[in-house]
């Protein structure tokens, strides 16, 4: 055993299997499993399974208790293993609906007469009737064969698998079992065991990351425990033995089982197809406002209050699982909920983000909806914006139910004003729950006390440290603002002074472009250019986009038409119509001329405001738009996580400003920080390490409350020194780290090359922040900058030739357009093309053209090596025995050479000759003349030669095997029709045919086989039609 599956197996398998015993769940070995699965395909612990439905469920007619048919328990064993043909998401959630809701199934009851009865799966109410297992190494087969996997943990409630551990070494990083635990999701992989999880888990001990189906490695997340009681009580009981472990409080903290229950039930939600289990601020602070709401307050009614959660870190999604824990924990006392935004945009949002619940939802229409809603009681929430209040005060409406719960979003905004008090005027007794993104400011501190107390909070120093958004880093550039047209040359001469000569021409014709303008607007068309420049420079061809904000809708058009004149960025303008104030500052626009004539162009476009939005949006969604320019819209409750800067060219101010730049905070893959460009200087003091922030009204929040808010943009140079020092220690044993075969030799370790793609992508993040960021820029001495410059170069090139040699697949896929773009535009680099998949070694020419670039004999040889490895395994379930026949000769051929058998040219010959034979189809494998022209039943000769070879009791002459091999081709060609993959029934008939066909055998000619040798044949000849048929 290596050293890493040793640690991997003793430092955190091992441990986690005996804390998860003490919990409660009871161990069942790989053995004992696999005698109830049915086949390494299967997942469900039929005989666990099977009984605890028996124990479980009784149907009641006519005063009397009844078991369920036998014909139904295993119906609904059956109806729980859905197929997976709407993919796994939609599938995990018919589960998950089966899970927590039961099936109904028909019994015949009284004088022949049939009901139906609903049949659970799950005790929710009383935990401990379920039955809870834990096994290990619990083997998977994909269904061709090719991909199987093999989880370290599984957790089973009633013999249903509901969580998935993956396990590392200490040294490991946690984010490599994530990764492995994304891919065995994948439809090629296991995803048959991952419909049944709600919990998916990563640990190496010392980090713990966890999710629930189908999330993407960015949004894994961690859990602290907030609960001390709980946790130290846990500890006591079942980690006395030891120092306790990030990986014992985690595990203590989600899979205890009533906790476990209680976040299954309550805790995950499907979103627009994408499924969702809470992080743990979202788990906290529903249990903290459930107490406060059981509270009364000094007049009777029950007790309100504020929560302050960081803007991106799921406020939406608590309000949707607080509003489903209300209905459900509350049921008793039939309670209504009211989800109260101020801007039509949220309420859209939360509306359809209540659609995917099980919750009733309904959207007030109007005031007078809103009333009718509430008092006809058809809806379980309604959702609805703050003005409607205006309605329904005026209709004199009062609820006066203490039963009634308002959830009120983003609530500084909203509620000390004076829809605050008609909301109050409607609903007197109601119960009111204060949602905002920011912090308080001091004076807002004092007046919340008529609102309630603050119930919990999430600051952006949490959200940061825990991941759950990207940090904000904050360059102030400013632009002169008393240079007029006259001197507009000097000022051009300054600012391209680190340009190339080629650069400057660009950047002059551009120049010259906009100078034709009529507005007299200086200032604006300079920087417009300055954000040309910035964008294409460090994020155009990065996959991200931007958003500018201006003070007025006459600047936004403007901006418009210069990026129009630039001509290199799709950009577009959302505003509100001409003759609508938008922002306090508004005021005294006027109808502006440019403004209006393109507010035309709009509604003769789009037709109306709402589609006219909704277009703009969902462009820059999909990322058709590079910089979208807005004035307050969009600046609040916008969320695109595609947005990764901020440009400020407006007066903004407290609330305003820290809602505005959290529009770049949204995590997304291949995003690490949001970037916050200020044109303004709004933000006069920033110094992270002492907590002072002034300028821009920040001086009236608690400094402590804007901790980790933004960083300084300088803080990327101390950065961008450790990944270089990181990467270059790689290889600071190697005799020359900069001979370029001596590298990729080095490199030929599995690990160490995953480590040095990590590294250097870590290095191209970190260098790429610095060339982007004036100031940082600057404060690097030119001949550092070209020592980085150079050694990314030259690792980039490594990186390229390394992966053809050993033909991997792209790492940190989500960052290549990053990396390409750095390489493109700062380093101006010809001819060291974009790293694209690997070339299949059938595409000859270009597989040809591939191995041109590499430089040793050496090198090629690999290269030819790792291709047809990789195709062959591709391929190997088609016929294994004629691709077995090709992996024995590249084996040979390599020990050869290993061995110094021979030379490095004898060894690109031999593979080059392997290579030749692999496109010609001459393999060393003979058939019996009956087979000659029948690829399908040599591919099932091959299934049938190997198991025979293996069998010691059975003697098969190869014409006989050859006929059995026809036999069986008939039976899957018989069988197989278009989307069979997936078809139970097909399979099912295919295994009968072929048991038939051994059975027919042994009784006309005595060829007797055993049940395990029939059952490995049907599987092997299953896994190899899948891919012929």
């Amino acid at each position: 055993m290596d050293k890493n599956a040793y640690l991997e197996r003793n430092v955190s398998q091992q441990p986690a299997l005996e804390l998860l015993q003490s919990m409660g769940y009871i161990y069942i070995s790989p053995e004992d499993c696999a005698l109830q699965r049915g086949g390494g395909y299967h997942v469900l612990l039929k005989d666990i399974l099977r009984g605890q439905l028996r124990r479980l469920n009784r149907y009641v007619f006519a005063g009397a208790e009844n078991e369920f048919s036998a014909v139904n328990i295993e119906r609904a064993i059956e109806d729980l293993d859905e197929p997976l043909t709407d993919g796994l998401v939609r599938t995990s959630e018919k589960i998950y609906d089966a899970l927590l809701l039961g099936k109904s199934y028909p019994e015949i009851v009284g004088e022949g007469k049939t009901l139906s009865f609903n049949l659970k799966y799950i005790d929710w109410e009383h935990p401990e009737n379920n039955l809870f297992h834990v096994t290990k190494e619990f083997a998977v087969d994909s269904r061709d064969k090719l991909h199987n996997a093999r989880p370290d943990i599984v957790l089973f409630v009633n013999g249903i698998p509901f969580a998935v551990i993956e396990c590392k070494a200490p040294h490991i990083p946690v984010d490599r079992a994530v990764e492995q635990m994304c891919r065995n999701q994948q439809p090629e992989y296991i995803p048959h065991l991952f419909k049944f999880a709600q919990i998916v888990l990563a640990t190496n001990k010392n980090a713990v990351k966890y999710a629930t189906t189908n999330t993407p490695k960015k949004f894994w997340t961690v859990w602290k425990e907030e609960n001390t009681a709980f946790l130290e009580c846990a500890l006591a009981r079942h980690v006395a033995d030891h120092t306790p472990t990030e990986q014992d409080r985690t595990l203590l903290s989600l899979f205890s089982i009533e906790r476990v229950m209680e976040l299954v039930r309550d805790f995950v939600l499907f979103d627009s197809n994408v499924k969702k289990i809470c992080r743990y601020q979202q788990y906290f602070a529903i249990k903290e406002i459930v107490k406060t709401i059981r509270q009364p307050d000094e007049k009777g009614n029950r007790q309100s209050g504020v929560i302050w959660h960081t803007q991106g870190s799921g406020k939406s999604l608590t309000m949707v699982m607080l509003a489903k824990y209300i209905l459900m924990e509350l049921s008793d006392c039939n309670p209504k909920v009211v989800i109260v935004t101020d801007r039509k945009e949220l309420d859209r949002q939360i509306s359809a983000t209540f659609a995917h619940t099980r919750l009733n939802p309904a959207r007030a229409s109007s005031g007078r909806n809103l009333v009718e809603l509430l008092n006809s009681g058809k809806a379980d929430v309604v959702t609805t914006i703050i003005n409607k209040f205006n309605t329904a005060e005026k209709m004199e409406h009062k609820n006066l139910s203490k039963d009634v719960f308002l959830l009120v979003d983003e609530s500084h905004r909203s509620n000390y004003g004076l829809l605050a008090t008609k909301m109050r005027a409607v609903f007197p007794h109601a119960c009111y729950i204060g949602f905002t993104g920011t912090p308080l400011m001091k004076k807002e501190k004092n007046t919340m006390a008529k609102f309630g107390r603050l119930i919990h909070k999430y600051t952006i120093r949490d959200g940061v440290e825990d991941g759950a958004i990207v940090p904000l880093i904050y360059e102030g550039r400013f632009v002169e603002q008393t240079v007029d047209e006259a001197n507009i040359d000097l000022w051009f001469h300054q600012t391209t002074k680190r340009l190339t000569a080629a650069q400057r021409n660009d950047l002059s014709r551009k120049w010259s472009s906009i100078r034709r303008l009529t507005s007299t607007d200086a200032r604006i068309k300079r920087i417009a250019l300055d954000i040309n420049e910035h964008f294409i420079e460090g994020y155009q061809n990065t996959g991200f986009k931007a958003m500018l904000a201006t003070n007025y809708k006459r600047d936004a058009v403007r901006y418009l038409e210069c990026f129009e004149q630039f001509g290199d960025l799709n950009c577009a303008v959302i505003i509100s119509p001409p003759d609508l104030r938008e922002g306090v500052d508004d005021a005294d626009e006027g109808a502006d001329d440019k403004v209006v004539a393109y507010w035309n162009k709009m509604m003769n476009r789009y037709g109306d405001t709402d589609t006219y939005e909704e277009a703009m949006k969902n462009q820059f969604y999909a990322g058709d738009i590079d910089i979208l320019i807005v004035c307050d819209k969009l600046l609040t409750g916008f969320d695109a996580p595609i947005c990764q800067v901020l440009y400020i060219d407006k007066e903004l101010k407290e609330h305003g400003l820290l809602q505005a730049i959290a529009r770049t905070n949204r995590l997304y893959e291949g995003k690490d920080y949001g970037l916050i460009v200020d044109y303004r200087g709004l933000i006069e003091k920033l110094d992270t390490a002492m907590d002072l922030y002034s300028g821009a009204g920040l001086e009236n929040f608690d400094s402590g409350d804007l901790k980790g808010v933004v960083v300084d943009a300088m803080s990327s140079v101390a950065g961008l020194r450790e990944a270089y020092t990181r990467v270059t220690e790689l290889f600071a044993d190697l005799k020359n780290p900069r001979d370029t075969e001596e590298v990729e030799v080095f490199l030929a370790d599995e690990k160490r090359r995953a480590s040095f793609y990590h590294l250097l992508c870590a290095f191209g993040k970190a260098l790429n922040l610095v060339l982007n960021a004036e100031q940082a820029y600057s404060a690097v001495p030119k001949t550092e900058l070209k020592q980085y410059r150079d050694t990314f170069l030259f690792f980039s090139r490594v990186r390229r030739s390394t992966k053809i040699r050993y033909c991997d697949a792209i790492d940190n896929q989500e960052y290549e357009p990053l990396m390409q773009n750095l390489l493109d535009t700062h380093l101006s680099v010809a001819g060291l093309k974009q790293i694209t998949s690997p070339i299949d070694i059938l595409n000859k020419d270009d597989f040809e053209r591939e191995l041109e670039n590499l430089g040793s004999l050496r090198a090629k040889a690999d290269a030819i090596a790792s291709k047809l490895t990789r195709s062959i395994s591709e391929k190997y379930q088609e016929n294994p025995a004629y691709y077995d026949s090709f992996s024995k000769r590249i084996k040979e051929a390599l020990d050869q050479y290993k061995e110094k058998v021979i030379s490095e040219a004898e060894y690109l010959a031999k593979m080059r000759a392997i290579m030749e034979d692999y496109h010609a189809g001459k393999s060393t494998v003979t058939y019996p003349e009956s087979i000659k022209n029948d690829v399908h039943a040599q591919a099932f000769y091959g299934v049938l030669s190997a198991i025979f070879d293996v069998d010691q009791d059975v003697t098969v002459s190869s014409d006989f095997a050859a006929e059995i091999a026809e036999e069986i081709t008939k039976i899957v060609a018989r069988h197989s029709q278009v989307d069979w993959t997936n078809n139970k029934t097909i399979h099912d008939r295919i295994s009968q045919d072929i048991d038939d066909l051994f059975y027919k055998y042994e009784k006309e000619q005595g060829f007797k086989l055993s049940f395990e040798t029939i059952d490995k044949i049907i599987e092997n000849v299953k896994a190899v039609a899948l891919r012929r048929f």
